[in-house]
């Protein structure tokens, strides 16, 4: 069954996804509240002994998100966005692609500097503005796995 959910929803369900998927995998997941900037979902062991941030960005049918310019500024160590497709079919699963979030800036923050210097349409000079995109297909060397995160997660 196709169904396409609101904005509102789709962000909420990418953080539910996320939090069971740690939760699967023995941790603590607590997402907060809806107005905390930054942090969606806190990740502990169920010691309190490790810990880690995770930002979570959701779409549903593409697979590309919009992030705004301060996410180039963000140098938090212990810090990882999650970026959740929910495809258009309900039967399907979702599509995580994880990230550091010092590595997620840091290539952004290159990226768009680059594509302010290429010629836009019809040979224009591009106008810089606090949009930016997150593409999976530019980011494969960033990219980690579960797997990866828990290790990170079991060496904090």
């Amino acid at each position: 069954m196709d169904r396409k959910i609101n904005s509102q929803l789709c962000g909420i369900t990418g953080e539910y996804y996320v939090a069971a998927e740690l939760s699967r995998r023995g941790y603590l997941a607590a997402i907060t509240l809806r107005n905390s900037d930054g942090v969606d979902i806190i990740v502990s062991s169920i010691d309190g002994d490790k810990l880690i941030s995770i930002q979570v960005k959701s779409t549903q049918g593409k697979r590309k998100w919009i992030l705004n310019k301060k996410v180039e500024n963000d140098s938090t160590t212990n810090k990882y966005f999650i970026f959740v497709h929910l495809p258009n079919e309900v039967e399907d699963k979702p599509e995580f692609y994880l990230v550091r979030a010092q590595e997620l800036a840091n290539k952004i923050y290159s990226g768009h500097r680059r594509w302010l210097k290429e010629p836009g349409k019809n040979g224009r000079i591009r106008k810089d503005s606090d949009v930016r995109q997150f593409d999976p297909k530019y980011f494969q060397d960033e990219l980690i796995g579960w797997e990866e995160l828990i290790t990170i997660i079991e060496s904090k």
